[in-house]
C-alpha cells in the first residue's frame, strides 16, 4: 500500500507539473492579447470617472462616452497630423540632396575633405571597410529594417485593438462589475464592492492626474516654445510636435518627463541650434524641478495617497517587468495592495 500511495502521489504530482507548465505556456502565448486587456482596462477605468462627471452634469452615459472618445481619438489624430509633415519633410530633404551627395562622391570632393580631415586613415581603406562591412551584415541589416516596420505596424495594430477594447469597456464597465461582484458570496460582497469601488477610483484618479499632468508639460511647452521664437526672431522648427511629444512622455511615471525633455532638447539642437537650444535646455531643467518638487506631489497625493517612497519603488519595478505598462499600472496597484493591507489585513491583524 505504502509503495502504491507513493507511486499515486508521484504520477498525480507529475500530472499537476505537466498541467501547470501547460497553463504556464498558454499564458505566455497569451501575453500580447492579456496586454491589450489590461491596458484597455486601465484606460477604460481612467475615462470612466471623466464620463461619470459629465452624467452628473445632466449627459447621458451613452452621449459622454462618445464625447470623451471623441477627445481621445482627436489627441491621436493630432499626433499623427503632428509627425507626418516632419517625416515629409525630412524625407523630402533628403531626396533633394541625394544627387549632391553622389555628386560629391563621383567628384571626389568627399575623398578630397576625407584626406584633410583624416589624414591618418587613407580614404581608400576607410571606404573598402564600410563596403566590407555593408556587404557582411546586409541580411542583419535588412532584417533588422523589416523587423522595425513589423514592429510598427504591430503597434499601430495594437493601439487600434486598445481603442476598440477600451470602448468596450468604457460602455459595459457597470454590466463587468456587476457580473464580477455577483461571483462573490454573499456575505463579503458589500465589503468586497466597497474596497474594489475605491480601488478603481483609485486608478481612475491616478489616470487622470498623469494626464493633468502631461497637458501641464504640453501647454507650457508649446507657449514657452511659441514665445522663444517670438523672442529670437527665429520660430522654433516643430513646436507643435515637440510640445505633443512633451505631453506623451508626461504620461509615463518618473523617467518620462527627463526622456521627453532630453529628446526634445537634442531637437531643438539638431533644427535650431545655438542659442535656442540652450535656452531650452534651461528651461526643462527648471521645469522638471518644479514637477518632481510641487506638481507630481500634490497631483499624486490626491488621486492615489501612498508615499512617494512607495511611487518610486513601485514605479521602478512595473517599468523593471512590463516596461512602459509595467510603470503605468505599478502605481495605482501599490495604491489598490496598501488599501487592501489597510481595510482588510491590519484591521484582522487586530483581532487576533
Amino acid at each position: 500500500m505504502k509503495i502504491q500511495n507513493a507511486f499515486r502521489v508521484g504520477l498525480f504530482g507529475g500530472l499537476g507539473v505537466i498541467i501547470a507548465i501547460a497553463i504556464g505556456g498558454a499564458f505566455a502565448s497569451l501575453a500580447t492579447i492579456l496586454t491589450y486587456v489590461g491596458a484597455a482596462l486601465f484606460l477604460a477605468l481612467g475615462v470612466d470617472p471623466l464620463v461619470s462627471w459629465l452624467e452628473r452634469h445632466g449627459w447621458k452615459r451613452q452621449v459622454a462616452i462618445l464625447v470623451v472618445l471623441v477627445g481621445i481619438l482627436s489627441v491621436v489624430a493630432g499626433f499623427v497630423l503632428a509627425i507626418i509633415p516632419v517625416i515629409v519633410d525630412q524625407v523630402g530633404k533628403l531626396i533633394e540632396q541625394a544627387p549632391g551627395v553622389i555628386d560629391a562622391f563621383l567628384s571626389g570632393q568627399v575623398e578630397s575633405w576625407w584626406n584633410q580631415a583624416f589624414p591618418w586613415l587613407p580614404y581608400q581603406t576607410a571606404f573598402d571597410n564600410v563596403t566590407r562591412f555593408f556587404e557582411d551584415n546586409l541580411e542583419t541589416i535588412t532584417g533588422g529594417v523589416v523587423g522595425t516596420v513589423f514592429g510598427i505596424a504591430s503597434g499601430a495594430f495594437g493601439i487600434i485593438i486598445v481603442l476598440i477594447l477600451m470602448l468596450y469597456f468604457v460602455t459595459s464597465l457597470g454590466s463587468i462589475k456587476r457580473g464580477l461582484y455577483t461571483l462573490v458570496p454573499a456575505t463579503k460582497r458589500e465589503r468586497f464592492i466597497d474596497i474594489a469601488e475605491q480601488i478603481m477610483e483609485s486608478v481612475g484618479r491616478f489616470v487622470v492626474g498623469q494626464v493633468a499632468m502631461g497637458l501641464t508639460n504640453g501647454v507650457l511647452s508649446i507657449i514657452f516654445l511659441t514665445v522663444l521664437g517670438w523672442i529670437l526672431g527665429d520660430p522654433i522648427e516643430y513646436a507643435v510636435l515637440l510640445a505633443f511629444l512633451a505631453f506623451l512622455f508626461s504620461l509615463v511615471p518618473l523617467v518620462g518627463t527627463i526622456t521627453g525633455s532630453i529628446i526634445i532638447t537634442l531637437a531643438v539642437l539638431a533644427f535650431d541650434g545655438w542659442p535656442a537650444v540652450l535656452i531650452v535646455g534651461i528651461w526643462y531643467l527648471v521645469y522638471m524641478q518644479v514637477e518632481a518638487y510641487v506638481i507630481s506631489p500634490n497631483v499624486m497625493n490626491r488621486a492615489v495617497k501612498i508615499p512617494g517612497v512607495l511611487v518610486v519603488v513601485a514605479a521602478l519595478a512595473g517599468g523593471t517587468l512590463l516596461g512602459i505598462l509595467g510603470a503605468l499600472i505599478a502605481i495605482p496597484v501599490a495604491a489598490a495592495l496598501l488599501l487592501i493591507v489597510k481595510q482588510v489585513i491590519i484591521p484582522r491583524q487586530n483581532e487576533l
